[in-house]
């Protein structure tokens, strides 16, 4: 069955060979790029357009037109190209309309090679723009789908191709309008249709180029004004019979989850892909159901302003129909809307429960059984985990996503210990020690994550008031030395990583890293300072700040647990320091927002299951790695 998308709204593909009819009303530029599982486009030679328009899988038109149809084999694309982007932008200098907003809204339908509509979807809400990025089809969990974007560019297509991660975009989208310009891409009126269209079809497809395309270096045999069948084969070659069709997929049962069903060199990079790419879907899927629902209460309020617009509809039974029809109308947008996320949210749920036991000991949760047989790794993963991510639509399914971050650290993270962190259930004192207790966890897990004597943690205590918290840190003997107090302790600490951070970078920009102090610690250090600013001064004040700016360059981060209040004497002073960290709370809160569509999402802190002395024998497994390699360095 066929599904009218909404923007952000996404569909399964059953079949890999297809079309994509664009039908915009007014003569437009089609093309289409090839990117990674990351979304990356690398360079010009992954983007098809009228003057370069044949890829691997992926041929797009050579004209301008008011109607086109894109070529798609997604069997021949490349193995590392996991999203194909169409994109639609108005010639420019030829005397037409200059913004979508002028024109009829553009129409795409992804159908079969034998005309078989699968998706269709009509881009609204244009105005000024003249360059869209209209759909993509994407691979997901080994399956392709198609999702509606509709994302228009005001400045055109070189912001377009420029928002697509390309430097040189402005001399591509040149070289594009410039083809047009030339008559390299004339506008035509499509073939008309006839009743003979699928045989036609069925001719292409076995004429095929290896690219699963047809070829397009022969002319075809027969104009498109006569109305006949076109014969795309190659008159000096027999075509090859046709390869065997592929078992359609089945909507109603998505592709079986595998844990690792991701690009990458290895299982670790596979994994963190795989989660990142459920985050992305659970991204776009509540997008696309919030979308929908708001369509439909629009929809609703606009139908029922009619009918009470007009006197004589007010009151009586026909009022009173039309009221029911408007709600009934609503009921089925919001019904079909939920379906859809129902059947999202249940692959992705099912894509979690693989997923999260096969996670290594840094992605993992502190409940994973990973954790007993934790032994200190030899090298630096890519990335760490620093909680979950959860949307309120997912509760019921449980669905929570891993937030792992890269390492080593590029911001430093600022630990909310005040009331802002959303819990008002939860007394003040009660908050700052939840935010001391988070701290020593993240510490713990990037202690864990590091191998031995790569990595070193230093606390600032000014007050002594997380003596408590600290403690599995003291007692294991992994910090770089014992607890600072006071703002002498403040003082020295400090200077001490400030001179570390001035040493280094003057050695990287020297070229002289053999020139460093035989007794500098060249380790990634983290400095926890615990209740800012008390104990600090202007100087130390200064001397934090500028760790928080220079230091993750050279290897030296940051981890504030602080109570933004408590700063407030300091005043916009202190902004570029909150903005620089990234806040992490000790209680769930919905605080962080994606870079996609701008969800609220709720940070949900790491926890250590009650009783589980897990977290004091990942330490001591850290403790002896350190003083194994001490003994091995001492001989």
């Amino acid at each position: 069955m066929a599904a009218e998308l909404v923007r952000g709204q996404n569909h399964p593909l059953t079949e890999t060979r297809l079309e994509i009819r664009v039908s915009a009303g007014h003569p437009v530029v089609a093309g289409a790029t090839l990117a990674d599982d990351r979304g990356a486009v690398h360079g010009t030679a992954r983007v098809a357009h009228p003057g370069a328009p044949s890829l691997p899988g992926l041929e797009v038109p050579r004209q301008a037109a008011a109607d086109h149809r894109i070529a798609v084999d997604l069997d021949a694309m490349p193995q590392d190209v996991h999203r194909v982007t169409v994109l639609l932008a108005l010639p420019p200098g030829t005397g037409g309309p200059t913004r979508f907003g002028a024109v009829a809204a553009p129409f795409l339908a992804v159908t079969g090679l034998d005309g078989t509509e699968q998706a269709s979807y009509t881009i609204t809400d244009l105005d000024t723009e003249s360059a869209v990025v209209a759909l993509e089809l994407y691979r997901r969990a080994g399956a392709w789908k198609v999702r509606a974007i509709g994302q228009g560019y005001a400045d055109g297509l070189a912001a377009l191709l420029a928002d697509q991660g390309l430097t040189d975009a402005p001399a591509l989208a040149g070289a594009v309008h410039d083809a047009v310009a030339r008559g390299l891409a004339r506008a035509v009126a499509p073939p008309p249709r006839s009743s003979d269209e699928t045989q036609v079809r069925q001719t292409a497809a076995a004429g095929a180029a290896p690219g699963g395309l047809p070829p397009t270096t022969q002319p075809p045999s027969s104009t498109p004004s006569s109305g006949g069948p076109i014969d795309y084969s190659h008159p000096g070659r027999q075509a090859p019979p046709p390869p065997p069709a592929p078992a359609p997929a089945q909507p109603d049962r998505p592709a079986t989850p595998v844990a690792g069903d991701a690009t990458g060199w290895s299982m670790e990079e596979r994994l963190y892909n795989q989660v990142w790419g459920m985050f992305e879907d659970m991204a776009r899927s509540t997008a696309a159901y919030r979308s929908a629902v708001d369509f439909a209460d629009s929809r609703m309020e606009q139908e029922l302003d009619q009918v009470l617009s007009d006197p004589r509809s007010r009151i009586g039974g026909q009022a009173d129909a039309a009221r029911e029809a408007a709600r009934a109308k609503h009921e089925a947008l919001v019904d079909r809307a939920r379906e859809a996320l129902d059947r999202d949210l249940a692959q992705l749920a099912a894509e979690a429960d693989v997923v999260e036991p096969a996670l290594p000991a840094p992605y993992a949760r502190w409940d994973n059984p990973c954790w007993h047989a934790y032994r200190s790794p030899m090298e630096m993963p890519m990335a760490v985990r620093l909680g979950d991510l959860r949307l309120p639509e997912g509760d019921a399914a449980g669905i929570g996503i891993p937030m792992l971050v890269r390492l080593p650290l590029e911001r430093g993270l600022w630990i909310d210990s005040g009331a802002a962190a959303g819990d008002t259930l939860t007394d003040a004192d009660e908050l700052r020690s939840r935010a001391a207790h988070t701290a020593v966890l993240h510490a713990a897990r990037l202690l864990a994550a590091y191998p031995a004597g790569e990595f070193s943690v230093h606390v600032v205590d000014p007050a002594g008031t997380a003596a408590g918290a600290l403690a599995p840190l003291v007692d294991a003997g992994v910090l770089a030395g014992p607890v600072a107090r006071g703002a002498a302790g403040v003082s020295e600490t400090l200077a001490r990583l400030t001179e570390r951070v001035d040493l280094v970078q003057m050695a990287v920009r020297a070229g002289a890293a053999d020139a460093l102090p035989p007794d500098l610690d060249i380790a990634e250090q983290l400095l926890i300072v615990h209740d800012f600013p008390h104990g600090f001064d202007d100087r130390a004040v200064t001397r934090l700040r500028y760790l928080a700016d220079e230091g993750p360059r050279v290897g030296v981060h940051l981890m504030l647990v602080a109570d933004r209040a408590d700063a407030a004497e300091y005043g916009p002073l202190l902004d570029p320091l909150w903005r620089a960290l990234l806040r992490l709370t000790p209680v769930p809160d919905d605080h962080l927002a994606d870079p996609w569509v701008g969800h609220a999402w709720t940070y949900e802190p790491p926890a250590v299951p009650h009783g589980s002395a897990v977290l004091p024998q990942v330490l001591a497994e850290v403790a002896r790695a350190r003083t194994d390699l001490r003994r091995e360095r001492d001989l």
